[in-house]
């Protein structure tokens, strides 16, 4: 889902990892979001994954950068019949995974990125404790992967 937008190379990037940017990323959440409402419609979102109308509108209308990631996630998770918080889980695994190997702190990531966040706010929004936007995501992922070795 969201973290195959990178390991498939759906970015529209290079395969030098040092050519992935929030920009690219957002731009393939966007369309992976996109095409996913696009397949089961405004009604069976909000039925199924109960998104409000205003975020489904939003998507529609191809802004998804301020969309939750458990929102984004909820309507990918509809199209491809899959759980919701799994989907959530695999791209928190993800981001965890990749500061490993990229060696890379919470600290070092809100430095890199021009989001708002401290510290202490980037970890939270990986732990789940607190949002984390398809915005926000694009930005943490990206840093991480230009990092890794």
């Amino acid at each position: 889902m969201f973290h195959e937008v990178v390991v498939n190379g759906t970015t529209g990037a290079e395969s030098d990892a040092d050519e992935v940017t929030a920009a690219t990323l957002l731009a393939a959440f966007e369309a992976l979001v996109n095409e996913a409402a696009a397949e089961v419609g405004h009604d069976r979102i909000a039925e199924e994954a109960g998104i409000d109308g205003a975020a489904i509108d939003a998507v529609i209308d191809g802004n998804v950068s301020g969309l939750r990631l458990e929102d984004g996630a909820a309507i990918v998770a509809v199209s491809a019949d899959r759980d919701g918080d799994a989907v959530v889980a695999e791209v928190r695994d993800h981001l965890l995974m990749g500061m490993a190997t990229a060696v890379l702190d919470v600290d070092s990531i809100a430095a890199a990125i021009d989001a708002d966040l401290t510290g202490q706010e980037v970890q939270q929004a990986l732990e789940g404790r607190a949002p984390m936007t398809l915005g926000q995501l694009a930005e943490i992922m990206a840093v991480i992967e230009r990092r890794k070795p």
